[in-house]
Protein backbone atom coordinates (compact mmCIF):
# COMPACT_ATOMS: atom_id res chain seq x y z
CA UNK A 1 0.00 0.00 0.00
CA UNK A 2 1.41 3.36 -1.06
CA UNK A 3 1.01 5.77 1.85
CA UNK A 4 0.07 8.98 -0.05
CA UNK A 5 0.75 10.87 3.18
CA UNK A 6 0.61 14.31 1.56
CA UNK A 7 -3.05 13.86 0.63
CA UNK A 8 -4.03 11.84 3.70
CA UNK A 9 -2.74 14.65 5.91
CA UNK A 10 -4.79 17.16 3.94
CA UNK A 11 -7.95 15.15 4.59
CA UNK A 12 -7.08 14.79 8.27
CA UNK A 13 -6.59 18.56 8.64
CA UNK A 14 -9.92 19.25 6.90
CA UNK A 15 -12.03 17.04 9.18
CA UNK A 16 -15.14 18.73 10.52
CA UNK A 17 -14.41 22.04 8.81
CA UNK A 18 -18.04 22.44 7.75
CA UNK A 19 -17.33 21.74 4.08
CA UNK A 20 -17.66 18.88 1.63
CA UNK A 21 -14.21 17.40 1.03
CA UNK A 22 -13.92 16.81 -2.72
CA UNK A 23 -11.08 14.59 -3.92
CA UNK A 24 -10.30 15.42 -7.53
CA UNK A 25 -7.69 14.38 -10.06
CA UNK A 26 -7.09 12.42 -13.20
CA UNK A 27 -8.81 9.03 -13.30
CA UNK A 28 -6.92 6.03 -11.86
CA UNK A 29 -4.50 8.15 -9.84
CA UNK A 30 -5.66 6.62 -6.53
CA UNK A 31 -8.63 8.67 -5.31
CA UNK A 32 -10.69 5.64 -4.23
CA UNK A 33 -7.73 4.08 -2.43
CA UNK A 34 -7.03 7.32 -0.60
CA UNK A 35 -10.60 7.65 0.66
CA UNK A 36 -11.80 4.06 1.14
CA UNK A 37 -8.59 2.50 2.39
CA UNK A 38 -6.09 5.03 3.72
CA UNK A 39 -8.49 7.58 5.22
CA UNK A 40 -10.93 4.95 6.49
CA UNK A 41 -8.05 3.05 8.12
CA UNK A 42 -6.89 6.28 9.76
CA UNK A 43 -10.36 6.92 11.20
CA UNK A 44 -10.66 3.43 12.64
CA UNK A 45 -7.14 3.59 14.08
CA UNK A 46 -8.16 6.82 15.83
CA UNK A 47 -11.04 5.04 17.51
CA UNK A 48 -13.94 5.85 15.18
CA UNK A 49 -16.59 3.13 15.31
CA UNK A 50 -16.53 1.38 11.93
CA UNK A 51 -20.33 1.46 11.89
CA UNK A 52 -20.11 5.24 11.91
CA UNK A 53 -18.10 5.27 8.67
CA UNK A 54 -20.67 5.15 5.85
CA UNK A 55 -18.68 4.14 2.76
CA UNK A 56 -20.64 3.84 -0.48
CA UNK A 57 -19.01 3.12 -3.86
CA UNK A 58 -21.61 4.30 -6.37
CA UNK A 59 -19.92 2.48 -9.26
CA UNK A 60 -20.69 -0.83 -7.51
CA UNK A 61 -23.91 -2.34 -8.90
CA UNK A 62 -24.85 -3.45 -5.38
CA UNK A 63 -25.20 0.23 -4.51
CA UNK A 64 -27.14 1.17 -7.64
CA UNK A 65 -30.17 2.30 -5.61
CA UNK A 66 -28.09 5.02 -3.99
CA UNK A 67 -27.46 6.61 -7.37
CA UNK A 68 -30.80 8.29 -6.75
CA UNK A 69 -29.81 11.41 -4.75
CA UNK A 70 -33.07 11.31 -2.77
CA UNK A 71 -32.62 7.62 -1.86
CA UNK A 72 -29.03 8.36 -0.84
CA UNK A 73 -30.14 11.26 1.35
CA UNK A 74 -32.83 9.18 3.06
CA UNK A 75 -30.38 6.31 3.67
CA UNK A 76 -27.74 8.55 5.29
CA UNK A 77 -30.27 10.43 7.42
CA UNK A 78 -31.75 7.17 8.70
CA UNK A 79 -28.31 6.04 9.88
CA UNK A 80 -27.16 9.29 11.45
CA UNK A 81 -30.00 9.65 13.96
CA UNK A 82 -27.88 9.78 17.12
CA UNK A 83 -27.09 13.48 17.45
CA UNK A 84 -24.48 12.75 20.08
CA UNK A 85 -22.34 10.65 17.70
CA UNK A 86 -20.15 11.67 14.79
CA UNK A 87 -20.52 10.01 11.39
CA UNK A 88 -18.32 10.06 8.30
CA UNK A 89 -19.90 9.76 4.84
CA UNK A 90 -17.47 8.55 2.17
CA UNK A 91 -18.91 8.58 -1.37
CA UNK A 92 -16.90 7.20 -4.27
CA UNK A 93 -17.55 7.97 -7.96
CA UNK A 94 -20.40 10.38 -7.27
CA UNK A 95 -20.86 11.12 -10.95
CA UNK A 96 -23.02 7.98 -11.00
CA UNK A 97 -25.62 9.98 -9.08
CA UNK A 98 -25.77 12.65 -11.79
CA UNK A 99 -27.87 11.93 -14.86
CA UNK A 100 -26.74 12.74 -18.39
CA UNK A 101 -29.66 15.16 -18.71
CA UNK A 102 -28.45 17.06 -15.63
CA UNK A 103 -24.92 17.19 -17.01
CA UNK A 104 -26.15 18.79 -20.21
CA UNK A 105 -28.27 21.32 -18.32
CA UNK A 106 -25.89 24.22 -17.76
CA UNK A 107 -28.50 26.32 -15.96
CA UNK A 108 -29.68 23.97 -13.20
CA UNK A 109 -27.23 22.32 -10.75
CA UNK A 110 -27.62 18.52 -10.49
CA UNK A 111 -29.89 17.31 -7.67
CA UNK A 112 -26.90 15.59 -6.02
CA UNK A 113 -25.33 18.96 -5.20
CA UNK A 114 -28.43 20.00 -3.26
CA UNK A 115 -28.45 16.69 -1.38
CA UNK A 116 -24.78 16.98 -0.40
CA UNK A 117 -25.24 20.58 0.68
CA UNK A 118 -28.27 19.46 2.69
CA UNK A 119 -26.26 16.81 4.50
CA UNK A 120 -23.92 19.51 5.75
CA UNK A 121 -26.82 20.80 7.85
CA UNK A 122 -26.55 17.59 9.84
CA UNK A 123 -23.92 18.78 12.32
CA UNK A 124 -22.90 15.21 13.14
CA UNK A 125 -22.02 14.20 9.55
CA UNK A 126 -18.69 14.91 7.80
CA UNK A 127 -18.88 14.44 4.01
CA UNK A 128 -16.13 13.26 1.62
CA UNK A 129 -16.58 12.52 -2.09
CA UNK A 130 -14.57 11.46 -5.13
CA UNK A 131 -15.59 11.59 -8.75
CA UNK A 132 -14.35 11.18 -12.29
CA UNK A 133 -16.57 13.39 -14.39
CA UNK A 134 -14.95 16.52 -15.78
CA UNK A 135 -17.98 18.64 -14.89
CA UNK A 136 -17.77 17.52 -11.29
CA UNK A 137 -14.02 18.02 -11.19
CA UNK A 138 -13.75 21.35 -12.97
CA UNK A 139 -13.18 24.72 -11.35
CA UNK A 140 -16.89 25.58 -11.36
CA UNK A 141 -17.53 22.95 -8.67
CA UNK A 142 -16.83 25.56 -6.03
CA UNK A 143 -19.67 27.64 -7.45
CA UNK A 144 -21.98 24.63 -7.51
CA UNK A 145 -21.34 23.98 -3.83
CA UNK A 146 -21.72 27.68 -3.01
CA UNK A 147 -18.48 27.96 -1.08
CA UNK A 148 -19.07 24.73 0.82
CA UNK A 149 -16.63 22.60 -1.14
CA UNK A 150 -13.01 22.03 -0.11
CA UNK A 151 -10.92 20.47 -2.87
CA UNK A 152 -8.02 18.06 -2.43
CA UNK A 153 -6.38 17.51 -5.80
CA UNK A 154 -4.70 14.13 -6.15
CA UNK A 155 -1.91 13.57 -8.68
CA UNK A 156 -0.19 10.46 -10.00
CA UNK A 157 2.69 9.30 -7.83
CA UNK A 158 5.48 11.79 -7.33
CA UNK A 159 8.97 10.49 -7.99
CA UNK A 160 9.53 10.26 -4.24
CA UNK A 161 6.41 8.11 -3.79
CA UNK A 162 7.33 5.95 -6.77
CA UNK A 163 10.92 5.49 -5.61
CA UNK A 164 9.86 4.47 -2.11
CA UNK A 165 7.26 1.98 -3.36
CA UNK A 166 9.26 0.50 -6.26
CA UNK A 167 12.17 -0.96 -4.30
CA UNK A 168 14.54 0.13 -7.08
CA UNK A 169 17.72 2.15 -6.65
CA UNK A 170 17.54 5.85 -7.52
CA UNK A 171 18.91 5.52 -11.05
CA UNK A 172 16.70 2.60 -12.06
CA UNK A 173 13.67 4.21 -10.42
CA UNK A 174 14.29 7.45 -12.34
CA UNK A 175 14.67 5.63 -15.66
CA UNK A 176 11.45 3.70 -15.05
CA UNK A 177 9.56 6.80 -13.89
CA UNK A 178 10.85 8.89 -16.78
CA UNK A 179 9.49 6.30 -19.21
CA UNK A 180 6.23 5.08 -17.68
CA UNK A 181 5.33 7.79 -15.17
CA UNK A 182 3.53 7.45 -11.86
CA UNK A 183 0.11 5.86 -12.31
CA UNK A 184 -0.12 3.65 -9.18
CA UNK A 185 -1.30 0.45 -10.89
CA UNK A 186 1.95 0.28 -12.87
CA UNK A 187 3.71 -0.99 -9.76
CA UNK A 188 1.74 -4.24 -10.14
CA UNK A 189 2.90 -4.78 -13.71
CA UNK A 190 6.20 -6.38 -14.63
CA UNK A 191 6.71 -6.34 -18.39
CA UNK A 192 7.16 -3.31 -20.62
CA UNK A 193 4.37 -4.58 -22.84
CA UNK A 194 1.90 -4.74 -19.93
CA UNK A 195 2.76 -1.18 -18.93
CA UNK A 196 2.45 0.09 -22.50
CA UNK A 197 -0.94 -1.57 -22.97
CA UNK A 198 -2.27 -0.32 -19.64
CA UNK A 199 -1.35 3.32 -20.27
CA UNK A 200 -2.55 3.20 -23.86
CA UNK A 201 -5.93 1.83 -22.77
CA UNK A 202 -6.22 4.52 -20.10
CA UNK A 203 -5.68 7.23 -22.68
CA UNK A 204 -7.93 5.84 -25.41
CA UNK A 205 -10.63 3.91 -23.57
CA UNK A 206 -11.11 6.07 -20.49
CA UNK A 207 -9.76 9.61 -20.74
CA UNK A 208 -10.65 10.43 -24.33
CA UNK A 209 -13.98 8.58 -24.26
CA UNK A 210 -14.95 10.37 -21.03
CA UNK A 211 -14.38 13.71 -22.72
CA UNK A 212 -16.16 12.67 -25.91
CA UNK A 213 -19.25 11.50 -24.01
CA UNK A 214 -19.36 14.41 -21.57
CA UNK A 215 -19.00 17.15 -24.19
CA UNK A 216 -20.53 15.36 -27.20
CA UNK A 217 -17.32 15.92 -29.18
CA UNK A 218 -18.14 16.41 -32.86
CA UNK A 219 -14.58 15.97 -34.11
CA UNK A 220 -13.08 13.06 -32.15
CA UNK A 221 -10.15 12.67 -34.53
CA UNK A 222 -9.26 16.33 -34.01
CA UNK A 223 -9.31 15.75 -30.24
CA UNK A 224 -6.86 12.89 -30.72
CA UNK A 225 -4.62 14.95 -32.98
CA UNK A 226 -4.68 17.71 -30.39
CA UNK A 227 -3.59 15.42 -27.55
CA UNK A 228 -0.78 14.05 -29.71
CA UNK A 229 0.33 17.57 -30.61
CA UNK A 230 0.37 18.66 -26.97
CA UNK A 231 2.34 15.57 -25.94
CA UNK A 232 4.83 16.20 -28.72
CA UNK A 233 5.36 19.84 -27.80
CA UNK A 234 5.50 19.85 -23.99
CA UNK A 235 7.52 22.81 -22.84
CA UNK A 236 6.98 24.74 -26.08
CA UNK A 237 5.02 27.97 -26.36
CA UNK A 238 1.79 27.53 -28.27
CA UNK A 239 -1.78 28.79 -28.67
CA UNK A 240 -5.05 27.62 -30.19
CA UNK A 241 -4.37 29.14 -33.61
CA UNK A 242 -0.94 27.54 -33.88
CA UNK A 243 -2.29 24.14 -32.83
CA UNK A 244 -5.15 24.42 -35.33
CA UNK A 245 -2.65 24.99 -38.13
CA UNK A 246 -0.64 21.98 -37.00
CA UNK A 247 -3.71 19.74 -36.84
CA UNK A 248 -4.96 20.96 -40.22
CA UNK A 249 -1.60 20.14 -41.80
CA UNK A 250 -2.35 16.45 -41.22
CA UNK A 251 -4.82 14.47 -43.30
CA UNK A 252 -7.67 14.54 -40.78
CA UNK A 253 -10.86 16.47 -40.19
CA UNK A 254 -10.32 20.22 -40.47
CA UNK A 255 -10.80 22.49 -37.48
CA UNK A 256 -10.37 26.08 -36.29
CA UNK A 257 -8.91 27.93 -33.31
CA UNK A 258 -12.28 28.23 -31.54
CA UNK A 259 -12.77 24.45 -31.54
CA UNK A 260 -9.19 23.87 -30.42
CA UNK A 261 -9.63 26.39 -27.60
CA UNK A 262 -12.72 24.53 -26.36
CA UNK A 263 -10.96 21.17 -26.58
CA UNK A 264 -7.99 22.55 -24.63
CA UNK A 265 -10.38 23.54 -21.85
CA UNK A 266 -11.88 20.05 -21.80
CA UNK A 267 -8.42 18.46 -21.58
CA UNK A 268 -7.31 20.67 -18.71
CA UNK A 269 -10.62 20.37 -16.82
CA UNK A 270 -10.21 16.58 -17.07
CA UNK A 271 -6.68 16.88 -15.64
CA UNK A 272 -4.93 15.32 -18.63
CA UNK A 273 -2.93 18.49 -19.19
CA UNK A 274 -2.06 21.63 -17.24
CA UNK A 275 -1.55 25.10 -18.63
CA UNK A 276 1.35 27.34 -17.59
CA UNK A 277 0.88 31.01 -18.44
CA UNK A 278 3.69 33.48 -19.17
CA UNK A 279 4.40 36.13 -16.55
CA UNK A 280 6.40 39.32 -17.08
CA UNK A 281 8.63 39.47 -14.00
CA UNK A 282 9.50 43.16 -14.16
CA UNK A 283 6.15 44.30 -15.55
CA UNK A 284 4.27 42.10 -13.06
CA UNK A 285 1.59 41.08 -15.53
CA UNK A 286 0.48 38.01 -17.45
CA UNK A 287 0.60 37.65 -21.21
CA UNK A 288 -2.65 36.57 -22.83
CA UNK A 289 -0.81 34.09 -25.08
CA UNK A 290 1.12 32.00 -26.00
CA UNK A 291 1.28 29.51 -23.12
CA UNK A 292 2.80 26.11 -22.37
CA UNK A 293 1.00 22.84 -21.74
CA UNK A 294 2.35 19.94 -19.71
CA UNK A 295 1.03 16.40 -19.48
CA UNK A 296 -0.13 15.43 -15.99
CA UNK A 297 1.83 12.19 -16.24
CA UNK A 298 4.94 11.72 -18.40
CA UNK A 299 4.14 8.04 -18.89
CA UNK A 300 0.84 8.93 -20.56
CA UNK A 301 2.71 11.47 -22.67
CA UNK A 302 5.32 8.93 -23.78
CA UNK A 303 2.81 6.19 -24.56
CA UNK A 304 0.65 8.62 -26.54
CA UNK A 305 3.70 9.17 -28.76
CA UNK A 306 4.40 5.45 -29.04
CA UNK A 307 7.59 5.85 -26.95
CA UNK A 308 9.00 8.02 -29.71
CA UNK A 309 10.31 11.55 -29.15
CA UNK A 310 12.02 10.52 -25.92
CA UNK A 311 14.00 13.75 -25.61
CA UNK A 312 15.02 13.74 -21.98
CA UNK A 313 15.26 17.54 -21.92
CA UNK A 314 11.52 17.88 -22.51
CA UNK A 315 10.62 14.97 -20.25
CA UNK A 316 12.71 16.42 -17.43
CA UNK A 317 11.00 19.80 -17.79
CA UNK A 318 7.59 18.09 -17.62
CA UNK A 319 8.70 16.12 -14.54
CA UNK A 320 9.80 19.29 -12.76
CA UNK A 321 6.56 21.08 -13.61
CA UNK A 322 4.50 18.16 -12.27
CA UNK A 323 6.61 17.94 -9.11
CA UNK A 324 6.05 21.62 -8.39
CA UNK A 325 2.31 21.23 -8.87
CA UNK A 326 2.26 18.17 -6.63
CA UNK A 327 3.97 20.20 -3.91
CA UNK A 328 1.18 22.74 -4.10
CA UNK A 329 2.81 25.53 -6.08
CA UNK A 330 1.17 27.69 -8.69
CA UNK A 331 3.54 27.46 -11.67
CA UNK A 332 4.05 30.07 -14.39
CA UNK A 333 6.59 30.60 -17.16
CA UNK A 334 8.75 33.65 -16.45
CA UNK A 335 9.75 36.36 -18.90
CA UNK A 336 12.38 38.95 -18.02
CA UNK A 337 13.48 41.77 -20.34
CA UNK A 338 17.11 42.86 -20.59
CA UNK A 339 18.83 45.61 -22.57
CA UNK A 340 21.90 44.60 -24.53
CA UNK A 341 24.32 46.17 -26.97
CA UNK A 342 24.26 45.06 -30.60
CA UNK A 343 27.37 44.78 -32.84
CA UNK A 344 26.56 48.16 -34.40
CA UNK A 345 26.67 49.83 -30.99
CA UNK A 346 22.93 50.30 -30.67
CA UNK A 347 21.05 49.00 -27.66
CA UNK A 348 18.00 46.81 -27.88
CA UNK A 349 15.69 44.95 -25.53
CA UNK A 350 15.56 41.17 -25.45
CA UNK A 351 13.16 38.86 -23.65
CA UNK A 352 14.67 35.95 -21.73
CA UNK A 353 12.72 33.00 -20.39
CA UNK A 354 12.71 31.50 -16.93
CA UNK A 355 11.38 27.96 -17.11
CA UNK A 356 9.28 28.16 -13.95
CA UNK A 357 8.10 30.67 -11.41
CA UNK A 358 6.78 28.70 -8.43
CA UNK A 359 4.48 30.52 -5.99
CA UNK A 360 3.00 29.50 -2.68
CA UNK A 361 1.31 32.30 -0.81
CA UNK A 362 3.84 35.11 -0.47
CA UNK A 363 6.79 32.82 -1.30
CA UNK A 364 8.24 32.58 -4.79
CA UNK A 365 11.14 30.85 -6.54
CA UNK A 366 12.66 31.07 -10.02
CA UNK A 367 13.76 27.74 -11.49
CA UNK A 368 15.69 26.79 -14.60
CA UNK A 369 15.59 23.21 -15.94
CA UNK A 370 18.81 22.10 -17.66
CA UNK A 371 19.55 18.48 -18.47
CA UNK A 372 23.28 19.23 -18.65
CA UNK A 373 25.34 22.18 -17.47
CA UNK A 374 28.72 20.90 -18.65
CA UNK A 375 29.00 23.38 -21.53
CA UNK A 376 30.17 26.91 -20.67
CA UNK A 377 27.84 28.60 -23.13
CA UNK A 378 24.92 26.52 -21.87
CA UNK A 379 25.68 27.63 -18.33
CA UNK A 380 25.73 31.29 -19.33
CA UNK A 381 22.41 31.00 -21.21
CA UNK A 382 20.64 29.30 -18.31
CA UNK A 383 21.99 31.71 -15.69
CA UNK A 384 21.51 34.91 -17.64
CA UNK A 385 17.77 35.20 -17.10
CA UNK A 386 18.08 34.41 -13.38
CA UNK A 387 20.79 37.06 -12.96
CA UNK A 388 18.50 39.60 -14.65
CA UNK A 389 15.91 39.27 -11.87
CA UNK A 390 16.63 41.86 -9.21
CA UNK A 391 14.36 40.72 -6.39
CA UNK A 392 15.39 38.61 -3.40
CA UNK A 393 13.34 35.48 -4.06
CA UNK A 394 15.13 32.16 -4.37
CA UNK A 395 16.73 31.27 -7.69
CA UNK A 396 17.92 27.81 -8.69
CA UNK A 397 19.10 25.66 -11.57
CA UNK A 398 18.10 21.99 -11.59
CA UNK A 399 20.39 19.80 -13.70
CA UNK A 400 20.95 16.09 -14.07
CA UNK A 401 24.68 16.77 -14.38
CA UNK A 402 25.03 18.24 -10.87
CA UNK A 403 26.32 16.23 -7.94
CA UNK A 404 26.21 17.76 -4.48
CA UNK A 405 24.17 20.94 -4.30
CA UNK A 406 25.83 24.31 -3.80
CA UNK A 407 25.04 28.02 -4.01
CA UNK A 408 27.15 30.13 -6.35
CA UNK A 409 28.43 33.71 -5.93
CA UNK A 410 25.20 35.10 -7.40
CA UNK A 411 23.09 33.36 -4.77
CA UNK A 412 21.77 30.82 -7.28
CA UNK A 413 21.27 27.32 -5.88
CA UNK A 414 22.61 24.51 -8.10
CA UNK A 415 20.92 21.20 -7.39
CA UNK A 416 20.85 17.78 -9.05
CA UNK A 417 17.64 16.51 -10.63
CA UNK A 418 17.10 13.46 -8.42
CA UNK A 419 18.10 15.47 -5.35
CA UNK A 420 15.43 18.04 -6.24
CA UNK A 421 12.78 15.39 -6.85
CA UNK A 422 13.43 13.72 -3.50
CA UNK A 423 13.84 16.85 -1.35
CA UNK A 424 10.47 18.51 -0.88
CA UNK A 425 11.98 21.27 1.24
CA UNK A 426 14.59 22.49 -1.26
CA UNK A 427 12.42 25.49 -2.19
CA UNK A 428 12.08 26.63 1.39
CA UNK A 429 15.29 28.66 1.26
Amino acid sequence: MIKRERYLNQLIKKQWNGRIKIITGIRRCGKSTLLFELFKEHLINKGVNEEHVIAIALDDDQNARFRSPDTLSEHVRNICTDKGQKYYLLLDEVQYAISKAELKDTETPPRLYSVLNGLLHLKNVDVYVTGSNSKLLSKDIMTEFRGRGDVVQLYPLSFGEFYEASGLDKTDAYNEYMTYGGMPYLLRLESDNEKFQYLNELFEEIYLKDIEERYSIGLPQVLRELTTSLCSSVGSLTNASKIARTVNSHKTEKTNSETISSYLTYLTDSFLFSKAERYNVKGKRYFEYPSKYYCTDVGLRNIRLGLRQQEETHIMENLLYNELRIRGYQVDVGVVTVTESKPDGKRAQKSLEIDFIAREGTKMAYIQSALSMDDTQKQENELRSLKAVNDSFQKMVVSKSYGKRWTDEHGILRIGLIDFLLDENCLQG
